[in-house]
């Protein structure tokens, strides 16, 4: 409120206190996607509809998609400590495989995707290939996808590079995959993406709204009747506090929840 910290800086911040960590892919820093404009020619951030709704997690951002989740949540008997436990979403907004994929051409990430792959890349039509038809699968088109953004798409061009020249493999339309498609508005220029991407994050709108989103992802709208009445519900084994894994004595049981949390990922520490 006083323009003493940066919205980047409180994110990162807030990031630490909650538990998350660069050094840790499982609980790494999870930044928002603050822009839902990624057609047009120019980027005008002076218009509400070039932002995406801060109010709502990922999985609610479109009427039909939250009526979906919604639906989902209804239909599923309460059991806890069950895969198939009631929430509205199974699948995470962070996890290890997430922020592999979207770091994947740069070491060491490319490493950690192959390793979490099974030891090579993943089919290419699944890679992280370009930022808005991402944006468009964990917004709008894909159930399983709620995913959130990790801070390097604020200030770190050479992620969206393939450098390295890897060889990612090709597409079905006949694609070979190499560099990171970017939207209109950054004219094929990672630089350009990136200071763009950081003044969104920047903005008077963001600024006014990012509170919104903090109570999501760190706040008060993280868990309990009021993550439900948000559309804001996961499964149980992504709340690290309330598992207790030392009352499980069924070895089995304690490795299927380790796993699929190294998998799935992990809620923050509410803050």
């Amino acid at each position: 409120q006083k323009r003493e910290i940066s919205n980047f800086d409180y994110l990162m911040y807030l990031n630490t206190l909650a538990g998350r960590s660069y050094n840790d892919y499982m609980q790494y820093p999870v930044f928002p996607w603050v822009l839902a404009d990624y057609h047009s020619e120019t980027l005008n951030l002076t218009n509400p509809q070039t932002f995406r709704d801060l109010s709502k997690p990922m999985g609610a951002q479109t009427v039909e998609r939250k009526h979906k989740f919604i639906q989902r949540f209804n239909e599923v008997e309460k059991s806890e400590g069950d895969l198939s436990a009631q929430c509205h979403y199974c699948t995470h907004y962070s996890s290890a495989i997430i922020v592999a994929s979207y770091l994947v051409r740069m070491e060491p990430f490319t490493q950690t995707f192959c390793s979490l792959q099974g030891g090579s890349f993943d089919v290419a039509d699944r890679m992280f290939h370009s930022v808005k038809s991402t944006w468009e699968s964990a917004s709008r088109d894909n159930m399983s996808d709620v995913r959130e953004l990790t801070p390097e798409f604020f200030y770190l061009p050479e992620f969206l590079t393939n450098a390295n020249h890897f060889e990612l493999g090709c597409m079905q339309d006949g694609t070979v995959l190499g560099d990171v498609q970017l939207p209109p508005w950054a004219d094929g220029d990672p630089h350009k993406f990136i200071l763009l991407h950081r003044q969104a994050l920047e903005s008077d709108y963001v600024s006014a709204h990012l509170h919104c989103w903090i109570d999501l992802i760190f706040g008060h709208k993280q868990q309990g009747s009021a993550a439900v009445e948000a559309v804001n519900t996961y499964h149980p084994y992504f709340y690290g506090d309330k598992m207790d894994l030392n009352n499980i004595k069924d070895s089995l049981i304690k490795s299927t929840i380790l796993g699929f949390i190294s998998n799935f990922g992990q809620i923050p520490k509410q803050v």
